[in-house]
């Protein structure tokens, strides 16, 4: 491998290393479930039990709707761990600062030969989130009410 090739996969590792999710438990875990069950509620049903409060992180890009959709997985994913059927979704934003990855290019000079450098900074982000994992008992109401049906797409 070259150090450039070295250097890169580091990079990588590190920037990925920077996702994750946290937790602190407000009552006992119960059996895990199945991710894809993991409903998310815009309010805590009557009736639900508080889990954990969760924060999730995704890995460093550039503020894409897969970078969003990775924190609510993320949040989904350790709700299921804990057993919770449900998420509330307290909000998903970015960091609220770019972290800046740079490469640049140098130059120097040998025999009376001058070389000059380039650098190029790509400014990117983290996004993160927030969400109580809660288990809603069977038959307890979502108090957003019922969803209205979806209207059929537009015909050309």
């Amino acid at each position: 491998m070259t150090l450039r090739s070295v250097l890169a996969t580091a990079l990588l590792l590190s920037l990925a290393a920077c996702a994750g999710t946290s937790r602190v438990m407000l009552s006992d875990a119960r059996p895990p479930v199945d991710p894809a069950t993991v409903r998310i509620y815009t309010a805590v049903p009557p009736g639900a039990i508080q889990i954990a409060q969760l924060d999730a992180r995704s890995a460093v890009g550039f503020g894409t709707q897969g970078q969003t959709d990775a924190v609510v997985r993320r949040l989904k994913n350790e709700a299921a761990r804990l057993g919770a059927n449900g998420v509330v979704l307290i909000g998903v934003g970015g960091d609220g600062g770019r972290s800046p990855v740079g490469v640049s290019v140098g130059g120097g000079s040998y025999g009376g030969h001058v070389g000059g450098g380039i650098g190029i900074g790509i400014p990117t982000q983290q996004k993160q989130g927030a969400g109580i994992a809660i288990y809603v008992p069977p038959g307890a109401q979502d108090p957003s009410g019922p969803r209205p049906p979806m209207p059929p797409p537009p015909t050309r």
